[in-house]
């Protein structure tokens, strides 16, 4: 009998990482439905990378075809169809409600079927408007925002019916409910609206018009379309990550009309609509950094990161990280941390993340004895991690690189200390923690061998090549696409040997994976539009100065409070984009440079999937370990103290960026370790090797503290109060249980 037993079969206790995650709103499809739904998601994919490089029809078969376009596109009009086509394959593909699978039940009526079919019409009226208008342009008509026939037609053959269609197809979807496997007829109403905006955008800024936005001279149908646009933006947004960014998004919109009345730094001049929504759809706004960098690097990291989940290599890092970690008390927590840290670094979500490989660590910390809000919390903080990791940082370094004009590389070396430093800091809670806790590692027969994941660590060659090509001065899209194509080449090396079938569903699985982050993006290009528009965020900066005459880490602790608060319930990519526009030139004017200031704003807008009382990361790791969320997010923020003290290090000690001599950063490196530990030590209670009394717990976050700034001078005040405690506890023996005890208190 013949042995069929696979290599991966004896090292293998990952299984599933790679598997695709189902929202609870999320249709699944059978048939020729998922036909249609994986075409468009593949070719949606597949466009972005044909796009990006440069890639053309022409130019792969030398066949001549003038009626296609050549890539690259022109700017504008591939970030207008990149949004367009996020928002048709998003509405199609995701519900207005959530599903129950256990009452699989069809509650929609007739009539609001019919209701569906008559918005219909006022949609494909709208679409063969603007591809009238199209022809128009292109025969010759001079179009201009102040004829009043061109007015009229855009107005009542454009603008009316596509609101009439997008604000009924948004209301009857909340209403029209059909079963997971079935299309909604009020989403193809949308669907169609997506277009019409897109057609109409793309067809009018293809013309001299783009640069009247914003004046009287731009055609009312920018303003129509934009609001539309903005509406469809918004209720996808809904759909995909849920409120919280959408009540933001609205509290901005709100401000541009009502800001007129508001008193003090809050006040704004008076903008009309018709001026605000023809600037709002640009790269003002929506078109703007966010959605330069989601129709760019984001979607390509996306396509990255769906080949390796093809070839699976995403099981194999977590094996790896089993096998050199699983062994060490409290093992699967360290194993959280790094394969969390590393899955986390590539596709761009915490919470995304934290379902991707939570699933498999949250259950094996509970195995070990850590509580099932701790098993939670390390995963959040473990993935949360992960979108500050160099060099990708969950896109965040390409984002930073967009607004500040900063090179890529310079962010992403910069980034490497303050990085370690989180990741220490949790390393040493877990490890702390399972020490009070007497835990104990998994045993060999339950972890994989690591001889024999050691022969196939050649898997990690798509991560050292998209590393190295990016260092040796590649353009980003260059290297991502080169790291791609590696993953798929790898996997020839493996059981899972992509073909066209699996490279197929690879862009497949990329086209779905990228709605929910390009919907954030375009809708976090709102708020970043409202404040360029209305100027707030320059008044907001004047606020910063005058608390900075006051005392500047007042102004620092109010930068803090408000990036996490603008964080609070939205992605990292968003959360950091909106913060960037509101504190980080705030920061700058306080004479804090430019990179320093866009780290502390970046890292406080990332920390806010961690920060209660909205915390979406531990959220998500509660649902899978079946904790309390307010308790998990409180003990996420715990776990990632060190990160919430690392911006104020930086920021008194730029030698954390890589700023100053090799001696001056290995110093500064070296001293902040040690202040973590520190740190650490006091949290958990848990000093060099024992217990530790609260008097010897606030000693250490004291030392920690002292260690901040970097001088050579607190740097040893702070190593001489840990260790005046360190000699406490081992000479005098305080009692760890020992309640701190107020005079006068009964």
């Amino acid at each position: 009998m013949t042995d069929t037993k696979r290599p991966e079969d004896d090292i293998a206790i990952a299984d599933g990482v790679d598997d695709e995650a189902i929202e609870s709103n999320r249709r699944i499809f059978e048939g020729w439905r998922f036909y249609t739904i994986s075409g468009f998601a593949a070719i949606y994919a597949a466009f972005h990378m044909a796009a990006l490089n440069g890639l053309s029809i022409e130019g792969m078969t030398g066949i001549e075809l003038p009626f296609l376009p050549t890539f690259p596109m022109e700017t504008w009009n591939f970030r207008i169809v990149h949004v367009a086509g996020s928002l048709m394959l998003g509405f199609l593909l995701f519900a207005s409600f959530q599903f129950d699978d256990d009452k699989d039940e069809v509650t929609e009526t007739p009539l609001l079927g019919y209701l569906s079919l008559v918005l219909m019409v006022p949609a494909l009226v709208s679409l063969g408007a603007a591809i009238y208008f199209a022809v128009q342009i292109s025969g010759g008509v001079s179009w201009n925002g102040m004829d009043p026939g061109i007015r009229f037609n855009e107005i009542w053959l454009y603008g009316v019916p596509l609101m009439i269609a997008t604000v009924g197809g948004i209301v009857l979807g909340w209403m029209h409910r059909r079963h997971r496997g079935g299309f909604a007829a009020p989403d193809f109403v949308l669907g169609v609206c997506s277009v019409a905006v897109a057609t109409y955008l793309v067809t009018i800024y293809g013309t001299l018009m783009r640069n009247s936005t914003g004046t009287p001279f731009a055609p009312i149908g920018i303003s129509i379309a934009a609001v539309a646009g903005t509406l469809l933006i918004m209720e996808l947004t809904r759909r995909v990550t849920g409120l919280a960014l959408i009540i933001i998004a609205g509290i901005f919109l709100l401000y541009v009309f009502t800001g007129q009345y508001l008193p003090g730094f809050l006040n704004s001049p008076a903008i009309s609509w018709e001026r605000f929504f023809s600037q709002v759809y640009t790269d003002a706004g929506i078109l703007g950094p966010t959605t330069a960098v989601s129709s760019t690097y984001i979607i390509l990291f996306i396509i990255f990161a769906a080949f390796l989940q093809a070839s699976k290599v995403g099981d194999y890092f977590v094996n790896f990280a089993f096998a050199a970690a699983g062994r060490s008390r409290g093992g699967p927590a360290k194993v959280a941390i790094f394969a969390s840290g590393l899955m986390g670094m590539i596709n761009g979500t915490s919470a995304g993340n934290v379902v991707a490989t939570g699933s498999l660590t949250i259950p094996l910390m509970k195995k070990v004895g850590y509580k099932r809000n701790t098993s939670g919390a390390v995963e959040a903080a473990a993935s949360t991690g992960g979108q500050i990791m160099p060099p990708i940082m969950g896109a965040g370094a390409f984002i930073m690189a967009e607004i500040t004009g900063i090179p890529y590389t310079d962010i992403a070396v910069a980034a490497i200390i303050p990085a370690a430093l989180y990741f220490i800091s949790v390393y040493f809670m877990v490890d702390f923690e399972a020490a009070k806790l007497g835990m104990r590692g998994m045993s060999s027969d339950e972890l994989p061998k690591l001889k024999a994941l050691a022969k196939r660590v050649f898997l990690f060659l798509p991560i050292v090549i998209l590393i190295y090509a990016l260092f040796a001065g590649y353009s980003v899209i260059r290297a991502g696409t080169l790291a791609t194509i590696s993953a798929a080449v790898v996997s020839w090396l493996t059981p899972y040997r992509m073909g066209p079938r699996s490279t197929w569903k690879a862009f497949e699985i990329a086209g779905i994976m990228s709605i929910q982050i390009i919907a954030v993006c375009a809708c976090a290009g709102i708020i970043v539009g409202v404040i360029s528009l209305t100027g707030v965020g320059a008044r907001f900066s004047n606020v910063l100065l005058g608390l900075a005459g006051v005392s500047q880490l007042l102004a620092l602790f109010f930068a803090m409070c408000i990036a996490i608060l603008l964080g609070m319930g939205m992605p990292t990519t968003a959360a950091y984009a909106v913060a960037a526009s509101v504190v980080a030139p705030g920061l700058v004017n306080l004479g804090i440079p430019t990179l320093t200031a866009h780290f502390f704003v970046f890292y406080f807008a990332v920390l806010s999937a961690i920060t209660p009382p909205v915390a979406l990361a531990s959220y998500a790791a509660a649902g899978i370990s079946g904790a309390n969320p307010m308790e998990t997010s409180v003990t996420s923020f715990k776990i990632g103290i060190a990160a919430f003290i690392v911006p104020f290090m930086f920021f008194y000690n730029g030698a954390l960026l890589m700023e100053g001599t090799w001696f001056e950063v290995a110093r500064a490196g070296l001293t902040a370790i040690v202040g973590v530990f520190f740190l650490s030590s006091g949290v958990q209670g848990w000093f060099l090797g024992s217990r530790s009394a609260w008097f010897i717990r606030v000693a250490c976050v004291v030392a920690a503290l002292f260690m901040i700034e970097g001088g050579l001078l607190t740097d040893l005040l702070g190593l001489g109060i840990a260790a005046a405690g360190f000699l406490i506890q081992k000479i005098a023996r305080p009692d760890p249980d020992t309640p701190l005890v107020v005079k006068g208190a009964d």
